[in-house]
């Protein structure tokens, strides 16, 4: 991770902004635009993001921690449901909220249960209005339901909407600005040259997960799971084993594939990221390992980071 970050100069504005919305609105991919480096992994897969990821942007203005927070989405299952408890409860006490919408489509049941959130939270709230950049533009029937539940809720706050273009970079100096603006003047939160807290097990588990998610399709990716068991960081190698949970022995050769095809590509295709996040070599061990309905189990969610 990057330790080049600007130091403070000055009095600068420091908080805590919450990232939230439906799933698949494009929340990691805008993060790590703000961000200018990788932290959320990204895909188009429902659950992709499991674990509320703090983010921290520090440059001589000040300094934001961010929060990603899974998508909140129709939950089957303990799983689903802890993910969604996850991301409604991380906008207590921040300094701010982001709520992300997909402005190329209309509104859906969780968009609208957002907007009925942010009514009633003292925080201030940026609304972005994602894929703005798309022929397909929604931003009003979002702005007049905004105005609906405004209205019944006998609400006085007013937040502010700002067009962007996560993949594309649009609106991203305009939404930073006025997300500096919203948060107090105050010391940083954490040292500039941190780029996340997140833990490394974590970290490199979600990154071996997105290339599955990048092949695997349908239902598949939720049953899936990876646990990094151990790191041995060596000065110019770090070796990490990791298993690749899957709930039924039928998915155990869809995850490593025709003669191992597909668990040799994930292997690759994530040292090689791990490289560009961490700076040195990476050799991955990974194992598939069939646990029953590890979904449902607690304690294993829990070891994973997900109860």
């Amino acid at each position: 991770m990057s330790t080049d970050l600007p130091k403070f100069e000055g009095v600068g504005r420091a908080g805590v902004v919450a990232i939230v919305g439906r799933t698949n609105v494009g929340k990691s991919t805008l993060l790590n635009h703000l961000l200018g480096e990788k932290v959320s992994i990204v895909s188009d897969t429902v659950q992709t993001t499991r674990n509320v990821i703090r983010a921290i942007l520090t440059e001589p203005r000040g300094q934001i921690v961010f929060l990603d927070t899974p998508g909140v989405h129709k939950a089957q299952g303990e799983l689903g449901k802890n993910l969604n408890r996850a991301a409604r409860s991380a906008v207590q006490g921040t300094d701010a909220i982001l709520l992300v919408v997909d402005a190329s489509i209309k509104p859906e049941l969780e968009d609208d249960g957002w907007l009925r959130r942010i009514a009633s939270e003292e925080a201030p709230c940026v609304i972005a209005l994602n894929k703005s950049d798309r022929q397909s533009n929604c931003a009003e029937e979002y702005k007049q339901l905004w105005a609906e539940i405004k209205a019944e809720k006998e609400s006085t706050k007013e937040p502010i909407w700002v067009a962007v273009s996560a993949l594309r970079g649009d609106g991203m100096a305009e939404l930073l600005n006025l997300l500096f603006a919203q948060v107090p003047e105050g010391p940083p939160l954490f040292p500039d040259d941190i780029l996340t807290d997140y833990p490394r097990k974590l970290n490199i588990a979600d990154v071996i997960r997105e290339k599955y998610f990048h092949k695997l399709h349908a239902e598949l990716p939720h049953a899936l799971a990876v646990w990094v068991e151990s790191i041995d960081e060596k000065e110019n190698k770090w070796t990490v084993e990791a298993s690749v949970y899957v709930e039924r022995h039928s998915q155990k050769g869809i995850v490593i594939g025709e003669k191992g095809r597909l668990l040799k590509w994930v292997r690759e295709q994530s040292e090689r990221d791990l490289y560009e996040m961490y700076g040195v070599r990476f050799q991955l061990k990974l194992w598939v390992k069939v646990e029953k309905n590890w979904r449902k189990n607690f304690w294993i969610l829990r070891k994973l980071g997900y109860a």
